[in-house]
């Protein structure tokens, strides 16, 4: 084995995927300590993946005080690239971690605008926003808020509006955007397919997840249909009904109307961020991993995008629990080893290095016999 790449994703509540990288990267030190060891942590373009981004390329993180979506004054940082790319995540300021309790009638993605005028203030221009994880359905009003858009009441006032008011937008003044965002580029991750509003959109299939009633969710979805009337009186544009304007609470409906943003696959663009292509030549093996593979694994994940680009290098995936599919696996050639085989569920939980490191080793001794 001369080279190997290292590319897991968080195992989620117990290893980020940076600690994953550097745990599987000293067992196959032990095996194989001549080996090169590239390590490439790899997130989704979900929550997780500013830390993935960041160690991959040797960016910086810049930390920033921001308003969370119940209103209180938190920490939350994004990443800085060394080619001056910013990139932002969502649940690091308006995430349904990010505050106590949950609100979805009355949070707002108003600090996640408050993390792109940092980026601004610091002359960055490119962005790549990573909407995962948001605690609020309020289709990005709150984000250009931040950034300067004026949303005016039925009495011209203007008000930051949260899942419980968007009823009451009756103008936008999109003038007082700083001037700034139009200089810049954004490039929003997403791999949901959910429109803005209706059965499947971001009401109906997110709201109850973020606390929402079964008459909440009927009065977010009634904000979000009256967000996407406005918004085509006031830009001349209608996204409501394009895949992926749904996401985060209809954030991603928000960047492509009011920032004129890009909607990309999410795993995609990390891995061109990551730059997977060159990293992995000269690669015999590719090690990745999650907490739980399943077959959404195969759909949007990490995973999906690695075994997209392998280039005909072996992929295997050390997971915590597989319940993935057998016709599944042995669609996409995957070999798996399960670290739930030798240890409870609850081990893991309790002592994960230690486990992933043995699952690796076992992993490792097993593709030896087999060579």
């Amino acid at each position: 084995m001369k080279k190997v790449l290292i590319a897991p994703d968080s195992f989620k509540g117990t290893l980020s995927t940076t600690q994953a990288a550097d745990i599987i990267a000293a067992a196959v030190t032990e095996r194989y300590p001549d080996c090169i060891i590239e390590k490439l942590p790899m997130a989704d373009g979900g929550e997780g993946s500013v830390e993935a981004v960041i160690a991959a390329v040797d960016g910086r993180p810049e930390y920033v005080q921001v308003q969370s979506p119940d209103d209180k004054s938190i920490t939350a940082h994004f990443g800085v690239t060394t080619d001056n790319t910013a990139v932002l995540e969502v649940a690091q300021s308006t995430g349904i971690t990010r505050q106590v309790g949950l609100h979805p009638m009355t949070s707002n993605t108003y600090g996640f605008g408050q993390l792109i005028i940092r980026a601004l203030e610091l002359g960055l221009r490119n962005f790549f926003l990573c909407i995962g994880g948001s605690a609020s359905t309020d289709a990005g009003c709150g984000m250009v808020a931040a950034l300067g858009v004026q949303f005016l009441d039925s009495a011209e006032q203007p008000f930051v509006p949260s899942g419980a008011t968007l009823h009451k937008i009756a103008g936008i003044d999109a003038s007082g955007i700083d001037s700034r965002v139009r200089d810049s580029t954004f490039t929003v991750m997403c791999d949901v397919d959910n429109p803005l509003y209706g059965e499947n959109g971001a009401a109906y299939v997110y709201g109850p997840q973020k606390g929402a009633s079964v008459v909440e969710v009927r009065v977010l979805d009634q904000g979000l249909r009256h967000v996407g009337k406005i918004c085509k009186q006031a830009f001349g544009v209608d996204y409501a009904g394009v895949p992926g304007t749904g996401a985060a609470g209809g954030l991603g409906f928000g960047c492509m109307t009011m920032l004129k943003a890009n909607l990309v696959s999410g795993i995609d663009a990390i891995l061109d961020l990551c730059d997977f292509k060159n990293r992995l030549i000269g690669a015999d093996l590719i090690i990745t991993g999650e907490g739980r593979l399943d077959n959404q694994s195969f759909s949007g994940k990490a995973l999906s995008g690695i075994l997209r680009n392998a280039e005909g290098v072996p992929v295997i995936s050390i997971c915590g629990v597989n319940a993935a599919g057998e016709d599944m696996l042995n669609k996409h050639d995957l070999a798996v080893f399960e670290i739930s085989k030798d240890n409870s569920v609850e081990e893991g939980m309790r002592n994960p290095e230690d486990c992933l490191k043995r699952g690796t080793r076992k992993a490792l001794e097993a593709i030896v016999k087999s060579s």
